[in-house]
C-alpha cells in the first residue's frame, strides 16, 4: 500500500474561478483570465521546486465554445500570447510544453505555435507542462475509438486490444496518469476532464479561486494526498 510515501508525480488541475475572482475584485472577466494565466506560470515554478514532474491544466474545454464570442476570442488570444511569451522561459527553466485536445478546432496560427513550442521544448526534463485546449474527455475517448475502428479495418485483431493499447491511442499516450486531481473555486465536478486517466486519481477540491491558489494551498492538497491509502481496487489488509 502506498500511504504518505511521497509527493504525487503528476497533478492535474481544473483551473476554475477566474471569472468569479474578477467579479470579487471588481475586475473585467478578461483580467480574471489574465490573472489565472499568470498563476499557471507561477505554479509551474513551484512544481519544479517541489520536484513534481507533470502538471496538466484544463485551459479550454470543448464546451467553452458556448461562452460569448468576445470571451472566446480573448481566451484564444491569451493562449497565443502565453505560449509565445513563455518560450524563452520554458527553455531556461527546463519545461516541456505539450497540448492535448482536438487541434482541428483551433486556428491555424495557434496550431503552428503549438507545434513550434512542442518541438522546441521536447528535450526539457524538469517539468512536463500540458495544456488541455479544445479538450473534452468524452471527445478524446471518441477520437481514440475511431482510431481503433480504423485499425480494425486494416486488420488489427481486437482480441489483442487491452487497456494499455487503448491508452496509447489517447492524447496522453506518453504521459503517466494523474495521481492527484485538484479543482478550484468550490465546484466538485470532473467536468469532462481526463475521464479515462483519472480512474484511480485522488481528488482534492478547494474553495479558492484559481488566481488565488497559492503554494500553501498546493501544500494542503499534497498533504491530503499523502495521507490517503491508494489501494487501486485491492482489499485493505487487516
Amino acid at each position: 500500500m502506498d500511504k504518505g510515501a511521497s509527493n504525487p508525480r503528476h497533478i492535474a488541475i481544473i483551473l476554475d474561478g477566474n471569472g468569479r475572482y474578477a467579479k470579487k475584485y471588481g475586475l473585467l472577466r478578461q483580467q480574471g483570465h489574465k490573472a489565472g494565466a499568470d498563476n499557471v506560470e507561477e505554479m509551474g515554478d513551484i512544481f519544479i521546486a517541489k520536484g513534481i514532474e507533470y502538471m496538466t491544466v484544463y485551459a479550454f474545454s470543448t464546451e467553452n465554445w458556448k461562452r460569448s464570442e468576445d470571451e472566446v476570442t480573448y481566451l484564444m488570444a491569451l493562449m497565443k500570447r502565453y505560449l509565445s511569451k513563455n518560450k524563452v522561459d520554458a527553455l531556461r527553466k527546463g519545461i516541456r510544453i505539450r497540448v492535448i485536445g482536438d487541434r482541428s478546432g483551433l486556428s491555424e496560427d495557434l496550431r503552428r505555435l503549438i507545434v513550434s513550442m512542442e518541438e522546441d521544448t521536447k528535450e526539457m526534463k524538469k517539468l512536463n507542462l500540458t495544456f488541455a485546449i479544445n479538450y473534452g474527455g468524452r471527445d478524446e475517448i471518441l477520437r481514440a475509438s475511431k482510431k481503433l475502428a480504423e485499425r480494425a479495418k486494416e486488420g488489427l485483431d481486437l482480441k489483442t486490444v487491452d487497456e494499455a493499447y487503448f491508452s496509447s491511442l489517447l492524447d496522453t499516450s506518453d504521459i503517466p496518469d494523474p495521481d492527484l486531481l485538484i479543482r478550484t473555486s468550490g465546484e466538485e465536478r470532473i467536468s469532462n476532464f481526463l475521464l479515462w486517466q483519472i480512474a484511480y486519481a485522488e481528488m482534492y477540491f478547494t474553495d479558492k479561486y484559481w488566481p488565488e491558489f497559492t503554494e500553501e494551498d498546493l501544500d494542503l492538497a499534497i498533504d491530503s494526498y499523502r495521507h490517503r491509502e491508494r489501494r487501486f481496487g485491492a482489499r485493505k489488509e487487516d
